[in-house]
């Protein structure tokens, strides 16, 4: 049965020089979420001084899995300064999914050298909202590979929902997923360890550079799944 159900195109209503203005802020915003990710894994994992200890490796292993790989993983879809632009749909997809299995090996090494540093220290699990936060993004991130599994594989899992539904479930999956991950990056520069590394406004730099790339990376996901209007006859 035919959907009700259209997606506006981008620009839709504004003049040419509104549209072009607007389409290149969305290639600047992309552009900048790029930068941001790779800077913000290349600053940390500098800060993190690699090597010098078991917890060392942790913000190493988490920001490649979530402020690297997943977010490249997801603006690779953008059509607007995305550096995979002259790919396939095909081909995105399989890049994508490469992405996102690198955010669980690279995520589940973290959580590893985490317990490991804890237990050598001898101090207890889970007691601070970052730890929190970081465990539940985890099981959402073990769930929405799952989503996406369910995706690929709807044929042979028999599914009863339609393709589109399940590509729908899973981008807002995903786009919970990114969310939580941003909240949880915010919360681990409250840490002691963060705060005696990085101080003064260097410090509110980075506790708003991960809000500005969920803000990108959102957009991106209603623009790319959300209906805009109806249409009516």
């Amino acid at each position: 049965m035919p959907s009700d159900v259209e997606y506006s195109p981008v620009g839709e209503g504004l003049g040419m020089r509104d549209f072009w203005l607007y389409v290149w802020l969305r290639r600047a915003a992309v552009v900048s979420a790029h930068v941001t990710g790779v800077g913000l894994t290349l600053i940390i994992s500098l800060l993190s001084r690699p090597g010098t200890s078991l917890f060392s490796w942790h913000p190493v292993c988490m920001s490649v899995a979530y402020c690297l790989c997943m977010t490249e993983g997801i603006l690779l879809f953008s059509a607007e300064g995305s550096p995979f632009c002259f790919k396939s749909r095909k081909g995105k997809v399989r890049l994508h999914w490469l992405c996102q299995a690198l955010v669980l090996v690279s995520a589940a090494t973290g959580l590893g050298f985490m317990v490991a540093s804890k237990n050598v220290s001898e101090l207890p699990h889970l007691i601070t909202w970052h730890s929190l936060l970081g465990s539940c993004t985890l099981a959402a991130s073990l769930l929405q590979a799952a989503c996406g599994i369910c995706v690929v594989f709807h044929k042979q899992l028999r599914l009863s929902s339609p393709p589109p539904r399940l590509k729908l479930y899973h981008a807002t999956c995903g786009l919970v997923v990114y969310l939580l991950a941003t909240v949880t990056v915010m919360s681990a520069m409250f840490s002691d360890w963060f705060q005696a590394t990085v101080k003064g406004m260097a410090w509110w730099a980075f506790l708003l550079l991960p809000l500005f790339t969920a803000l990108v990376v959102m957009n991106q996901i209603t623009n790319a799944h959300l209906p805009r209007k109806k249409v009516t006859s």
